[in-house]
């Protein structure tokens, strides 16, 4: 990461009540599908709305990207 970046991060231990973690699944478009559902089968997400929507990846060519909220 560059300086730039760096400074935009909080400082390290400053948490906000706000703060959840987060799971990136990243990976082809079925992949992805696929883990959705069956990270919604095994109850680690308790609702498919908790994931945003599928996204291409910025830094992956032909791959798509969402992520999971907790």
């Amino acid at each position: 990461m560059t300086t730039e970046f760096n400074e935009l991060l909080p400082p390290f231990g400053d948490k906000s009540s706000t703060d959840k973690s987060q799971i990136w699944i990243i990976g082809t478009r079925d992949q992805v599908i696929h883990t959705i559902n069956e990270f919604y089968v095994k109850r680690i997400a308790t609702d498919r709305i908790k994931f945003t929507p599928i996204v291409p990846a910025p830094f992956a060519a032909g791959k798509y990207m969402t992520v999971l909220e907790r």
